[in-house]
Formats: C-alpha cells, structure tokens, sequence
C-alpha cells in the first residue's frame, strides 16, 4: 500500500518555509496558458489545494474575482499574509467543495490530483462547480520523467515528506478529463527551473543554514528556453517534468 498524503504532512510542509520567499513559485506555467486562451477580468476563478496561492493572486491582479481552499492551517497563513484582502480564502475538502454547483466560470489546480487515490472524485467535484462552458485547467507530474522516479525512490527510503497515490502520462491525463465530462482544449509541457534537483539541493543546505540562490544562471534559462521552444509538442507532453490539460465543461 502506497504511503497516503495526509493533512499533517502539509501542514509541515508549509510550516518549513516560513516566508513566501522561500517557497519556489511554479514559473507562471498555469497564469501564462489561462490568460493566452481566456479573458480572465471579472470571471468567477477557484483554485483547489492553492497552497501559496500566488497563481490565483496574479490572475486576482488581473481583474478575475479569485476564491482559493486548501485544508492545510499552515496553506491559508502563508495565502492571508500575502494576498491580503485580495483573495477569498476558504479551509475546506477539494472532495466535498464548499460551494454550490455552478459557481465558478474556471478552476484549476496544480500538483494536487496525484495525491488521490481516485482522481475521477476530484475531477467530477471540479466539474460540478463549474458553470457550463466554464473551463478546468489540471497541472501535474509527468509520469516518465526523473523527477518521478527521484519521488519513488525517496518514498521506498521513507525520505518523502507525504504520499504519491497516483501517475499521469499525458493521454492518460487527458481521457481521465474526458471521463469527468469535459472537452479537451488545450494542454502544455513545462520544465521547471531552476531544476528540481537543484531546489531540493537548496531545501536541504537551507537546514544546514546554508542559502543558495533561488535563480541561479538566468542566461541558462534564456538558453533552456530557447531549445524547448524547438521541441515537437508531443515530445513535450511525453518528456516534461510537468503537464497540463485544459478542458471545458458543455
């Protein structure tokens, strides 16, 4: 039996980077797609399991009204300090949305789905929020990248901090949606940087009391950038450390 992610490990998780500064942010992959494909000023916007909240944040900047949930105590400290008035910010169960069937014209969530054992429960709660037309946008893992084999391998070492119930490759993303009752529109390939190894380097030497940078090597990024930008868009999605896949509800 695969080890659960269960609220405390969250809870922990957030407690350790006391400052917003010290959380990575996830390049503004998620804010980037919506805004290239959706006019976001004055739509209804939820994020589950929004963590940081800085994703609902920018688009909140951008004229969206922006509602976030997370169960984690620690999660809405670090979203209150930050967002402010901002954000509406709401303690509940992405299983059991607080809201009326409907409420929202888009909701999205990022490395939140393969933390469930049945992913389809969240993906059909996601669902009936949604007003018809409106559109969900699911950010997760690449089942076959190293990231995700570093995770196997840091869970069978009991060295992961939570659980790793569940893995997508980008089909199998995409049809799990289409279970759920949406139409596909839309999906994107990223890598994050600076690298994964290199952030879980830093989080490490952070307890040591040493401080890496958070940015290293910005003319690396331009030139990272640059090579994938060249790289077929099925290669993308099959070799990205993260996907994400864009459906709208009819």
């Amino acid at each position: 039996m695969k080890r659960s992610s269960e609220k405390r490990h969250w809870d922990e998780f957030w407690a350790s980077s006391p400052e917003m500064a010290d959380v990575y942010a996830n390049d503004d992959r998620l804010v980037a797609f919506l805004l290239s494909r959706l006019d976001v000023a004055g739509k209804r916007v939820l994020e589950v399991g929004a963590g940081t909240g800085r994703d609902s944040l920018a688009l909140a900047r951008r004229g969206a009204h922006v509602v976030t949930i997370d169960y984690s105590d620690e999660s809405l400290r670090l979203m209150r300090g930050v967002a402010g008035d901002a954000l509406e910010i709401v303690c509940g169960d992405a299983l059991a949305l607080p809201f009326a069937d409907a409420s929202f014209d888009i909701v999205f969530h990022q490395g939140l789905l393969e933390h469930f054992r049945r992913p389809i429960d969240l993906l059909r709660e996601n669902h009936r929020v949604l007003a018809r037309g409106g559109h969900l946008l699911v950010d997760v893992p690449q089942r076959w990248h190293y990231y995700t084999l570093m995770k196997h391998a840091l869970m069978a070492a009991n060295r992961w901090f939570a659980g790793w119930e569940t893995e997508f490759g980008a089909g199998e993303l995409a049809s799990l949606m289409r279970e759920a009752g949406f139409d596909v529109e839309g999906a994107y390939g990223s890598n994050l940087f600076p690298p994964v190894w290199y952030r879980g380097v830093r989080r490490v030497l952070l307890k040591a009391g040493v401080r890496l940078p958070m940015q290293p090597s910005p003319g690396v990024q331009r030139v990272r950038e640059r090579a994938r930008d060249l790289v077929p868009h099925a290669v993308r999605m099959n070799t990205s450390m993260v996907i994400g896949i864009m459906g709208r509800k009819t």
